[in-house]
């Protein structure tokens, strides 16, 4: 019961604002976009991306970071970085349009390049857990994050109030690290490619956006390390074969991104109409 009520109490919060924000910042239709960091497919090992900002690794080719730049340039910072002297910075950190997330090992050097580069709105903030690799253990959009199930209550509690959302501890096809083996945006998912359907669906009602289990990079199950998305463009590997591409456009929404919004309004205008 608690799971449904606060399911409908955020669908109401979100629907029309979440259609409006993403149809602003998108001026032409959403795609996905195939790129490498160095020879390695996993671009969510080098990477984290929002609807406010972008963090990529630093080093490696500048071609890396140029197609990120020019997806990105003109609606969200892409910020160079490491974390901890680390590149993984994809793996390390996590974050959405309110905050992000950055392990206790992250210098304070790091940690000022980033608040300085990143939107005044965006809180930043670093967090003493164990299982320190929090790009692995959680995965977030901007109202809902699923944990690790061994993750600390302290730290439970600072993934609601930084990133301002409701959290779950799961797994996701009896894998603890969640991080890794799916990703979701606020309008839809993807998950481990041996998650039931009925794992499927109480997942899809815990997240309230649709999901599909399926593959990255040409048959990779690792599809959180495999790809990066967010409301309007995603970014994977070059392996992805075109039927993964279609997959991953189909339940982002990146193909029919303006008709959704205009949807969504339509929908918004006739319900308020009716409420009169």
């Amino acid at each position: 019961v608690r799971v449904e009520e606060a399911g409908r109490e955020r669908e109401r919060e979100r629907g029309s604002e979440r259609e409006r924000e993403s149809a602003r910042k998108r001026e032409g239709e959403g795609m996905a976009v195939r790129c490498q960091f160095e020879n390695s497919n996993d671009v969510g090992v080098f990477a984290v991306l929002t609807n406010k900002y972008c963090l990529t690794a630093v080093g490696g080719s500048e071609n890396f970071y140029s197609v990120f730049e020019a997806e990105l340039a003109d609606h969200v910072p892409v910020v160079h970085t490491s974390i901890a002297g680390c590149r993984i910075v994809g793996r390390l950190a996590v974050g959405n349009k309110n905050g992000l997330l950055l392990p206790s090992t992250t210098s304070d050097q790091e940690m000022l390049h980033i608040r300085n580069a990143l939107p005044d709105d965006v809180v930043v903030q670093r967090v003493e857990e164990r299982l320190s690799a929090l790009g692995n253990c959680i995965a977030s959009n901007d109202y809902v994050a699923l944990v690790h199930t061994d993750l600390d209550r302290e730290t439970e509690e600072l993934v609601a109030d930084v990133l301002g959302v409701e959290v779950f501890r799961h797994s996701i096809a009896g894998e603890a690290l969640v991080g890794s083996y799916c990703k979701f945006t606020n309008q839809g998912g993807i998950v481990h490619p041996m998650t039931s359907i009925e794992h499927q669906d109480e997942l899809s009602s815990l997240l309230q956006v649709p999901l599909v289990a399926a593959t990255v990079n040409r048959g990779s199950e690792v599809v959180g390390a495999g790809i990066v998305a967010n409301d309007w463009v995603a970014f994977c590997g070059l392996d992805t074969t075109s039927t993964e591409l279609s997959v991953i456009e189909s339940i982002f929404k990146l193909r029919s991104a303006q008709q959704t919004a205009l949807v969504g309004e339509l929908r918004g205008s006739i319900i308020d109409s009716l409420a009169v």
